[in-house]
C-alpha cells in the first residue's frame, strides 16, 4: 500500500519546466529591452532635446534602473522566493507584464514631465537647471519600468534552480546568452518597425509581447508546470547567502562594463568618417558588438576551467583588441564599412561575452541575490563609462588616444597580475604577455593613421558633442567637418536661404532666427539687413571657427544685433518667448541624418509657425533625398502651412521651401532685387555666380516648382511626423526599389 502511494505521488508531481521556456522568455525579453531603450531614446529626444547632455540623462537612467532592477530584485527573491505567496515564475511573470504596460505609459509621461517642466521654469533658464529637472523627470518616468527589467534576471535564475538542478551555478550564464542573443536581432527589428509602422505602433508590439511572456509565464507557474511546491531535488533555496571570493570579481565586472560602453562612445565617433550618421550606422555597431558578445558567451558556456580570470594573458589581449579598431579605421586600408566596424570590435566585445557572465558566474556560484549585485555592478560600469568618455576624454584627446588610455587599464591589470604570480610559477614566460602586448599597442598606434591625418586641417576642436574641424586654404576648397564627415561648404546656396525669404516679406524684418548655424554664411547674410539675428547651433566647438570661413566673424560676433545660441534648435523653438519675422532651417547633412527628422517633422513646423510673426515665413533647406523624402517633407509643410513656395537651387542641387500663414506674392526679380539694403546685394553677390541680384534672385525664381509635384511623384508617402520619421528610415523602401530596379537579380 505504501509503495502504491509512493507511485502515485511521483507519477502526480508536477513536471518541471524546460529550460528552453526560459531561453525562449529571454530571448523575446532581450529584443524588447534594446527596442524600448532605441524608442525611448528617441521619444525624449523630441520632447526635451538633441542635446549629448540629454542622451546621456536618458540612457543613464535607463541603465540605472537596470542596475537597481537586478540589485534589489535578487535581495526580494532571498528574502522572500520561498514563500508560497511569492514563486518565482509568478514574480517573474508579473515583471514581464508590468514592461509591458510601460509601453503605453511611457509616452505619456513624456509628455507629461515635458509640461511640468513648462511649469517650473521661465526663460530664460540656466541649462544646468533645466538638465536637473529633466534629469529628475527621466528619472520619475523610466527608472521603475527599467527595475522591472532588471529584476527578470534573479526572479528568472530562482526560476529556473526551481525547475532542474543541473547547472544552477551557471543560470545566469543561461539566461544572458539568450538575452543577449535577442538584443541583437533587436537592433534591426525596431527600425523596420518603425519605417513601417511608425514609432507609437512598435512600442505597442514591443508591449503586447512583454504582455503574452507574462501571461505564459503566469499560466506555467498556475498549472501543473511550474509549480512553486517543487520537489527537493529541483529546490535551490539557500537561506544565508554565499561569499564572494574577495572584490575582485565586482572590481573586474565593473571594469568591463566601464570599459565596454566607453569604447562604443568612441566607435561611433572614429567609424563615423566610413560608415555615415545615420540610424543604421548605430545599429550595425551594436548589432556586432551583441554579435559578437553572444558567442563569446558561447564559447564560456563550453569552457570547463573557471580560473582563466586569474591569466594575465587574458587580459592583455583584452587590452590589445581594444586597440583594433585603429586598423579598421585607418583610412589607408580599403574596406567596406561592414567589415571594418566588424573586424574592429568582433575580439574585444567578444573577450567581454566571454569575460561577462564568467565573472556573475563566479561571484555568485548560481544565487540569485548575489547574481543581481554583480550584474548590477556591471551595469553601474555601463553608466560612468560614457559619461567619463563623453564628457572627460573626447573633449581633451583624439579618438585614438582616448582608446589607448582605455586598454591601458586592463594592460595595467595583466602587469600586476603577472607580477603577484611570478613566484608561484615554474617558469616565467607567461609573465612578458603583457609586455608584449603593450609593444603591440606601441606599434598599432604608430603606424596607424585617423581620418584626421589625411587632411589639411587648420584647425581640429573637441567637445562632448563633436570632433569639429576646418579644413582647406582656399574659398572653394574649405570645408566645416563634424566627426569626419562634411557638413558644408561657402556656397551662394547659404546666402539665398537668407535672402529670398526677408525679400519676400512685406513688411521690414525685425529679427529673423537661424537654426544650424553651420559655417555662419546665413547668419552673416541675416546681419547684413541691419536686424537682430538669433543664431542656435548644437555642437559648441562649431561657432568657434566661424573666423576661419569669414573674416568679419569677430566684427559679426561683437554685435549686440547678433547673438549665438549652443542648443537643440527645436528646443530653443519651444522654449524661447520671441516672435520671428523669419525663421531658416538647414538641417545637419545628409537628409537621412539620424535625428534630423526633428526639424523636418509636422510637429515642428507647428511649433515653428507659432513663433512667427503674422506674415512671416519659415525657410527650409533640403539639400536632397529620394523621391518619398521630398514628399513627405513637402505635404509635412503644406498640411502646416497655408501658403508654400519652392524652389530649385542657384547650383541645381537641393530646394528652398518659403512657408507662411499669409500669401506670399509672386514679384518680379527686380522688385525683390530692390528690396535688399545695399549691404545685403553686396552680400549675396558676394561669390557670384551673377552679375547682378536682379538676376541672382530671377534665376532662383526661374527654379520655382509645384508643391503638388513634388507630392506626386510618392503620393504615398505619408506627411513626416515625429512618429513617422520617413527620411530617416529608408531600409525596406530601398531594398524594395533595388528588387524592383531592371538588372537586378
Amino acid at each position: 500500500m505504501v509503495q502504491q502511494n509512493l507511485v502515485h505521488e511521483v507519477a502526480s508531481a508536477p513536471r518541471p519546466i524546460s529550460r528552453r521556456w526560459f531561453f525562449g522568455f529571454f530571448f523575446i525579453s532581450g529584443l524588447c529591452s534594446i527596442l524600448y531603450e532605441i524608442v525611448w531614446l528617441r521619444l525624449a529626444m523630441a520632447q526635451f532635446g538633441v542635446t549629448t547632455a540629454m542622451v546621456s540623462i536618458v540612457l543613464s537612467m535607463f541603465m540605472a534602473g537596470l542596475g537597481i532592477g537586478s540589485w534589489q530584485g535578487g535581495k526580494f527573491i532571498r528574502r522572500y522566493g520561498s514563500r508560497r505567496r511569492f514563486p518565482a515564475l509568478r514574480l517573474y511573470a508579473l515583471s514581464e507584464i508590468a514592461i509591458g504596460i510601460s509601453a503605453v505609459a511611457v509616452r505619456g509621461e513624456f509628455s507629461w514631465g515635458r509640461g511640468l517642466l513648462h511649469l517650473a521654469l521661465r526663460p530664460p533658464y540656466p541649462p544646468p537647471l533645466y538638465y536637473l529637472l529633466a534629469g529628475f523627470c527621466m528619472m520619475v518616468t523610466l527608472v521603475p519600468w527599467c527595475v522591472c527589467m532588471g529584476a527578470t534576471f534573479p526572479f528568472a535564475m530562482r526560476a529556473v534552480q526551481e525547475q532542474t538542478s543541473s547547472d544552477r551555478a551557471r543560470s545566469f550564464s543561461y539566461l544572458y546568452l539568450a538575452n543577449v542573443l535577442g538584443a541583437m536581432v533587436g537592433t534591426w527589428v525596431p527600425l523596420l518597425l518603425i519605417e513601417l509602422v511608425g514609432f507609437r505602433s512598435t512600442l505597442h508590439y514591443a508591449g503586447m509581447l512583454n504582455l503574452a511572456l507574462g501571461a505564459l509565464a503566469w499560466t506555467l507557474s498556475s498549472s501543473g508546470q511550474g509549480s512553486h511546491e517543487t520537489s527537493p531535488a529541483r529546490e535551490f533555496l539557500p537561506e544565508k547567502p554565499l561569499r564572494l571570493a574577495g572584490n575582485k570579481p565586482l572590481l573586474l565586472l565593473l571594469g568591463t562594463g566601464l570599459t565596454s560602453m566607453s569604447m562604443e562612445v568612441v566607435w561611433i565617433r572614429i567609424y563615423t568618417p566610413t560608415s555615415g550618421t545615420v540610424v543604421y550606422t548605430l545599429a550595425r555597431i551594436l548589432g556586432y558588438y551583441l554579435l559578437a558578445t553572444y558567442l563569446g558567451s558561447i564559447v564560456y558556456r563550453k569552457w570547463k576551467s573557471r580560473l582563466l580570470v586569474q591569466s594575465e594573458s587574458l587580459w592583455a589581449l583584452l587590452g590589445l583588441a581594444g586597440l583594433l579598431p585603429m586598423i579598421t579605421a585607418d583610412p589607408r586600408l580599403h574596406l567596406s564599412a561592414t567589415l571594418r566596424v566588424f573586424l574592429g570590435i568582433a575580439l574585444f566585445t567578444g573577450l567581454a561575452g566571454f569575460i561577462t557572465p564568467m565573472l556573475v558566474d563566479q561571484a555568485s556560484d548560481g544565487d540569485p541575490d548575489l547574481a543581481g549585485k554583480a550584474y548590477a555592478v556591471n551595469v553601474l560600469g555601463c553608466i560612468l563609462g560614457p559619461l567619463l568618455t563623453g564628457f572627460v576624454l573626447l573633449p581633451i584627446m583624439s579618438e585614438r588616444e582616448s582608446l589607448f588610455l582605455i586598454s591601458s587599464l586592463w594592460f595595467l591589470l595583466a602587469i600586476v597580475l603577472a607580477h603577484r604570480s611570478e613566484r608561484r610559477r615554474a617558469g616565467k614566460m607567461q609573465v612578458l604577455a603583457p609586455y608584449a602586448a603593450i609593444c603591440a599597442a606601441v606599434v598599432v598606434a604608430g603606424f596607424t593613421d585617423g581620418y584626421a591625418d589625411g587632411l589639411a586641417a587648420h584647425a581640429v576642436l573637441r567637445d562632448s558633442t563633436a570632433t569639429v574641424m576646418a579644413v582647406g586654404q582656399t574659398h572653394g576648397d574649405k570645408h566645416l567637418l563634424v566627426n569626419g564627415v562634411g557638413i558644408t561648404q561657402l556656397t551662394p546656396i547659404t546666402k539665398v536661404m537668407a535672402h529670398l525669404p526677408l525679400a519676400y516679406l512685406r513688411q521690414p524684418a525685425e529679427r529673423a532666427l537661424d537654426i544650424c548655424f553651420g559655417m555662419g554664411t546665413t547668419f552673416r547674410s541675416l546681419m547684413s539687413w541691419g536686424i537682430k539675428v538669433d543664431a542656435v547651433e548644437l555642437v559648441p566647438s562649431v561657432p568657434q571657427l566661424f573666423y576661419y570661413f569669414h573674416p568679419d566673424a569677430p566684427e559679426l560676433l561683437q554685435s549686440e544685433r547678433g547673438r549665438i545660441i549652443i542648443d537643440d534648435g527645436r528646443r530653443f523653438l519651444e522654449w524661447t518667448p520671441e516672435k520671428y519675422d523669419l525663421i531658416t532651417i538647414d538641417p545637419p547633412p545628409p537628409v537621412e541624418a539620424a535625428g534630423s527628422s526633428l526639424l523636418y517633422s509636422k510637429e515642428f513646423y507647428e511649433l515653428a509657425k507659432s513663433k512667427l510673426q503674422p506674415e512671416g515665413i519659415l525657410a527650409q533647406w533640403l539639400p536632397g533625398g529620394d523621391d518619398q523624402t521630398r514628399a513627405s517633407v513637402a505635404r509635412a509643410i503644406q498640411q502646416s502651412f497655408p501658403y508654400v513656395k519652392v524652389f530649385g537651387s542657384l547650383e541645381g542641387w537641393g530646394v528652398h521651401f518659403l512657408a507662411s500663414r499669409s500669401p506670399l506674392r509672386a514679384p518680379t526679380a527686380a522688385a525683390l532685387a530692390r528690396r535688399l539694403p545695399g549691404a545685403a546685394a553686396a552680400d549675396l553677390m558676394e561669390w557670384g555666380p551673377y552679375g547682378s541680384a536682379e538676376q541672382e534672385l530671377g534665376a532662383v525664381l526661374q527654379r520655382e516648382i509645384k508643391i503638388d509635384d513634388i507630392i506626386a511623384k510618392s503620393p504615398e508617402a505619408p506627411a513626416l511626423t515625429d512618429d513617422r520619421p520617413v527620411n530617416e528610415y529608408y531600409f525596406l523602401r530601398r531594398y524594395h526599389h533595388r528588387a524592383q530596379s531592371p538588372g537586378t537579380r
